[in-house]
């Protein structure tokens, strides 16, 4: 008997991250000697400051049952961060505190998405965007860019990809997976043709906001027209190493936060308890406390970016935040490399974690198929092993 499993998880794909990630697990596992960069993941320690927090929050006996959306001086702490640093005003009634960023996504998704409803998505964008567009039983449509053009869309492609059934755009700078951030006259120009059509809701994920290198991103919901449309996204897990502290929040018209509340109240209710006692100690601290990573992600980009410029065949531009280098590999489709036919970014991403025994991710994951994501949240040493393996597999 077929399993009698949802239409609704069968026609959810598996995030080709997290897919790329497992796979580099079962090879390490059969003894292979594999480098992982497939994951966005800071290599660092989160620091002591905020740990120390942590653990004076299990002394004081912080064990039970949190707000849905957060402690009151959480959501006070996110307010203070946003007005700081993103010259955003909130109140902490417009503040919602979810377990990861994710989360908070997909609770917006899910409270103004119904059936039919368009999402436009910028492509490249993060896998789970269009996954969770897809929960929702609404639409997506990608709005194609390319490196020639530093992964940006533009005003004339924003305006022809809407229509009618249009209900959400999602914005994420600077972005995964392609380090791009937009300037605020980029942002502006968008948010000029944003305006002849009020039915459409902003979601502007902000999550890799402090790793940044040459340009300060700057938050859509700063643009006064859009402030009241616009739902801001941020979290701790990049820029402070939190990873698997599982905090994110949002900013947003109150309406939608007391949606997004109500949601989680039936999904999962409050966050983790220790960990937002940590958050607090963390948004407040000053930024300069965590830029020691911020720089140390820089001098890798610049280290990875003239090493892939060195292989024939890779396009690569100069990602300005987040830490990734996204370089279109399409000169090598249609060719065959050590007896393997290579078609695909996923063809090209396969060969290199099996030849290479390096793991990055399919471009096609992010709905731009010409091109491979690398992670350089990893060491020097890794970085430079795995280029020059790719390198030696390519030749």
């Amino acid at each position: 008997m077929k399993n009698p499993l949802s239409d609704r998880i069968n026609s959810l794909p598996v995030s080709q991250t997290l897919a790329m990630a497992a796979k580099a697990r079962e090879l390490r596992a059969e003894g292979k000697d594999i480098i992982g960069l497939s994951l966005g993941e800071p290599d660092f320690n989160t620091p002591e400051f905020i740990k120390d927090a942590a653990i004076e929050a299990i002394n004081q006996n912080y064990n039970s049952y949190s707000p849905v959306d957060g402690y009151a001086d959480l959501k006070e702490a996110v307010c203070t961060k946003f007005k700081r640093d993103n010259n955003l005003d909130y109140k902490p009634s417009q503040i919602v505190v979810s377990t990861g960023a994710k989360q908070s996504i997909a609770n917006i998704a899910q409270v103004l998405l119904n059936p039919g409803d368009e999402v436009l998505l910028p492509a490249p964008y993060w896998v789970s965007y269009s996954a969770i567009a897809t929960l929702c039983e609404a639409t997506y449509v990608e709005i194609p860019s390319s490196i020639e053009t530093d992964f940006k869309i533009t005003p004339e492609q924003l305006e022809a990809a809407i229509t009618p059934k249009t209900k959400m755009i999602f914005f994420n700078s600077p972005n995964n997976p392609s380090g791009t951030i937009y300037s605020e006259a980029e942002y502006r120009a968008l948010a000029a043709v944003l305006e002849k059509h009020p039915q459409i809701y902003i979601l502007s994920d902000e999550i890799y906001e402090h790793i940044n290198y040459e340009t300060k991103p700057f938050s859509f919901a700063a643009i006064e027209s859009m402030y009241d449309r616009t739902i801001t996204v941020n979290g701790l897990a990049k820029a402070f190493a939190m990873t698997g502290w599982r905090i994110g929040f949002i900013g947003a018209p109150e309406w939608i936060a007391k949606a997004c509340t109500k949601m989680q109240g039936q999904v999962t209710s409050g966050t983790n308890c220790i960990a937002q006692r940590a958050a607090i100690t963390a948004l407040l601290a000053p930024v300069s406390k965590i830029q020691f990573m911020v720089d140390e992600f820089k001098t890798r980009r610049d280290i990875i970016i003239g090493l892939l410029r060195e292989i024939d065949g890779f396009k690569v531009n100069v990602p300005e935040g987040a830490f990734y280098v996204f370089p279109d590999v399409s000169e090598f489709f249609g060719k065959t490399i050590d007896g393997v036919k290579i078609e695909t970014a996923s063809d090209f991403s396969l060969f290199i974690l099996e030849k290479a025994n390096v793991a990055t991710v399919t471009g096609d994951a992010f709905g731009t198929p010409n091109c491979i994501r690398i992670s350089y949240a990893a060491s020097e040493l890794q970085i430079r092993e795995a280029i020059k393996r790719i390198k030696e597999a390519l030749s």
